[in-house]
C-alpha cells in the first residue's frame, strides 16, 4: 500500500517512499525515448531547498516541448523513489500552475544565504577602495549600468551559485579572496587591478543567460552561446575605457583577465593567463565555484556519505564528520 499522500514536501526532505502532491518549479523538461520506443519526460524539479530529479513514464506533452516552460510553477503528484543512489521523483500527474492555484514563491525560489543589501553595499565599499582612478572608473561606471542583474542573477545555470543574488554572492567573495591574496602577494600582484578584475569577471552574464519571470536561468542566450560572456565582458571594458578615457594598457589588462579567467581552454578561457593577476583570478573563480559546488552538494549526504560521480568537480567526495 503506497504510503499517504503528502502535500508540499520540501525538495530537500523528500525520501524514497514518499507519496507527495505539490507545486514545484520545473528546473529542466525534455521528452525522451526508452530503448523500447515509449516516450517520457525528463527533468527536474526544484524549491528553494535544493534540486530532484523528475520522471514522466508515458508521457509525450506538452510539457518538455517548449523550452519557455522551464524555470515556471509546475503542480505534480507522485512518488518519491531511488536510482543509482540519487532520489527521483516519478510523476503520474503533471501540470502548468495556473491563476487559481495557490502557492508560496518564496518557498519554491532558491536564493543565496545572504543579504542582498549588505553585501552589495561591501562590493561597492570594496570598489571605492580600488586607488587607480582608472580602474575605480570602471567599475563604478559597470555597477551603475548593471545594478539589478548584479544584485539578483544567479551566477550559473546549475553548476554553482544558481540561485537569486548568486551572481553576487560569488562575486562579493571572489573580491573578498582577492583582497587577503593581493596583500599575501603583493610583490607580484597589482591589488587596484586584481580587484576590479573580480568585480568585473562575470559581469556579462545577463546577456548570456535567459532567465525565467522568476528571475531563474532557464537557457543561454544566442550571443551566450556565440560569443560568450568572457569574450562579451571583454568588449564592454574596451568601450567604457574608450568613452571614460582609461588609457589602452590598463584597458588591454582588465580585457585580458576576463577572457583568461577559466584558466584553460579546456575550461572555457579564451586565452591562458599570461599575468600574475590573471593567473591569481582564475584560481579564484576555482576555489569559489568548487566549494559553493562541495556546500551544495554536502547539504544533501549524510556523514560517510560518498556521492555519485559530479561532472563539475570530475569525481566524487567524501562527507565526514
Amino acid at each position: 500500500m503506497p504510503n499517504k499522500l503528502e502535500y508540499n514536501i520540501a525538495v530537500a526532505d523528500m525520501a524514497p517512499g514518499d507519496n507527495i502532491e505539490g507545486f514545484y518549479i520545473l528546473k529542466d523538461a525534455s521528452i525522451r525515448t526508452t530503448s523500447n520506443g515509449k516516450a517520457f519526460l525528463a527533468g527536474a524539479l526544484s524549491d528553494s531547498t535544493g534540486v530532484i530529479d523528475l520522471k514522466v513514464w508515458d508521457y509525450t506533452g506538452p510539457l518538455g516541448t517548449d523550452k519557455n516552460d522551464i524555470g515556471k510553477v509546475i503542480k505534480v503528484r507522485g512518488e518519491v523513489g531511488e536510482f543509482k543512489g540519487s532520489r527521483q521523483f516519478s510523476a503520474a500527474l503533471i501540470r502548468l500552475a495556473d491563476a487559481n492555484d495557490q502557492y508560496n514563491i518564496s518557498e519554491l525560489v532558491p536564493t543565496a544565504p545572504i543579504s542582498a543589501s549588505e553585501t552589495f553595499a561591501k562590493v561597492k565599499e570594496m570598489i571605492n577602495s580600488v586607488q587607480d582612478e582608472d580602474y575605480r572608473k570602471i567599475a563604478l561606471d559597470f555597477l551603475s549600468r548593471h545594478t539589478d542583474s548584479f544584485r539578483n542573477l544567479p551566477a550559473a545555470k546549475s553548476f554553482h551559485h544558481a540561485f537569486l543574488h548568486g551572481l553576487l554572492m560569488h562575486t562579493s567573495n571572489m573580491m573578498k579572496l582577492a583582497d587577503f591574496l593581493a596583500g599575501l602577494y603583493s610583490e607580484v600582484i597589482n591589488r587596484d587591478l586584481l580587484i576590479t578584475g573580480a568585480f568585473l569577471h562575470d559581469m556579462a552574464k545577463d546577456r548570456e543567460f535567459v532567465t525565467s519571470p522568476l528571475g531563474l536561468v532557464t537557457d543561454y542566450s544566442a550571443k551566450g552561446q556565440l560569443l560568450g560572456h568572457l569574450v562579451m565582458g571583454a568588449q564592454e571594458v574596451a568601450a567604457a575605457a574608450e568613452r571614460l578615457g582609461v588609457p589602452e594598457e590598463k584597458s588591454i589588462l582588465l580585457q585580458h583577465l576576463i577572457l583568461s579567467h577559466h584558466g584553460e581552454p579546456e575550461h572555457g578561457a579564451a586565452v591562458v593567463p599570461c599575468i600574475a593577476e590573471a593567473e591569481l583570478l582564475a584560481y579564484i573563480d576555482g576555489i569559489d565555484s568548487r566549494m559553493e559546488i562541495y556546500a551544495e552538494q554536502m547539504a544533501e549526504m549524510e556523514p560517510g556519505d560518498i556521492s555519485q560521480r559530479i561532472p563539475a568537480l570530475e569525481k566524487r567526495i567524501y562527507k565526514h564528520e
